[in-house]
C-alpha cells in the first residue's frame, strides 16, 4: 500500500483546478484501479498530475521540498497500513476488539495513531449477518489518518448519492455480492465523527500471524465496499 504523487495530488486537491489560467482535470481513479501497473508511457492521468506539478512549482505556489514530505507522510507514517494494522490486532486480541468497538478514538491511539484531522472515530463491525458501509453525504469527511487518502470515487456525487438509495447495486459494482440475508447499513460521515469498518476475518486466515493478516486487509474493505479476499494458498 504506497502512496504516489498521482494519489496525493488527486486526494488534496479539488477535481478541478485552475492556476494561473490553466485547468486541470483528474479523472476518475476508480478506472485506473485496473489499469496494468507496467506501462510503456505514462497514463494520461500520470501526465497530468507532473504537469500540474510543474506548474504549480513554477508558478511559486507548491514547494517541491515540501510535496516531497507530505508525499512521504502518507506514504510511510499515515494511511491505509494502519488502519489495516488495527484491523489485524481486533482479528486477534478480543479484548482490543472490544476497545475498538467502544472506544475507536482510543484504541487507533493505543496503537500509535492519534488523530489530527477527525474528533472522533467509531469503528464498525461487519458479519455474516450485517455488512456496513460509509460515506460522506455532504462532503468527502473521511478518516485520512489512519485509513490514507479518500478515492476520487468516494467524493463523487455518484457515489454519495447511490450508496445510500441503492447499497447493493453499489457494493456488486465493487465485486461485492451478499445474500439477501444480509443487512447492509450505510453510514454517513460527518466532520466530528468518522467511521472505520471493521470487516469480517477472511476464512483460511486462521494461521496468519498479525503482520499477515494486516497484508490483507484493504482500503476499500475499511470503507465497506469490498470484503477481505481469503489468503493465498502458503500465505503467511
Amino acid at each position: 500500500m504506497t502512496t504516489n504523487r498521482r494519489d496525493f495530488l488527486s486526494g488534496v486537491l479539488p477535481a478541478a483546478v485552475t492556476v494561473a489560467g490553466v485547468k486541470a482535470s483528474h479523472a476518475d481513479d476508480h478506472r485506473h484501479q485496473h489499469e496494468h501497473d507496467h506501462q510503456d508511457a505514462p497514463s494520461d492521468v500520470a501526465l497530468r498530475v507532473k504537469s500540474l506539478e510543474s506548474l504549480l512549482i513554477e508558478k511559486g505556489l507548491v514547494d517541491r521540498a515540501s510535496l516531497d514530505a507530505l508525499v512521504d507522510k502518507y506514504e510511510h507514517k499515515v494511511g491505509p497500513r494502519n488502519g489495516a494494522r488495527v484491523i489485524a490486532r481486533a482479528w486477534v486480541d478480543p479484548a482490543y476488539k472490544q476497545r475498538l468497538l467502544a472506544d475507536g478514538t482510543a484504541a487507533f491511539a493505543e496503537l500509535g495513531y492519534p488523530l489530527e484531522r477527525a474528533a472522533h472515530i467509531r469503528a464498525l463491525e461487519s458479519t455474516s449477518a450485517v455488512h456496513n458501509v460509509v460515506v460522506c453525504t455532504l462532503c468527502s469527511c473521511y478518516p485520512w489518518d489512519v485509513i490514507g487518502l479518500p478515492p476520487t470515487w468516494y467524493k463523487s456525487a455518484a457515489y454519495r448519492s447511490r450508496v445510500v438509495i441503492d447499497p447493493r447495486s453499489v457494493l456488486r459494482e465493487f465485486g461485492t455480492e451478499l445474500a439477501d440475508s444480509v443487512e447492509v447499513r450505510v453510514w454517513d460521515s460527518t466532520a466530528d465523527e468518522r467511521y472505520v469498518v471493521l470487516p469480517e476475518r477472511p476464512a483460511g486466515s486462521e494461521n496468519l500471524s498479525e503482520s499477515g493478516l494486516a497484508e490483507l486487509v484493504t482500503r476499500d474493505a475499511m470503507i465497506g465496499v469490498t470484503k477481505v479476499a481469503p489468503p493465498a494458498q502458503g500465505g503467511g
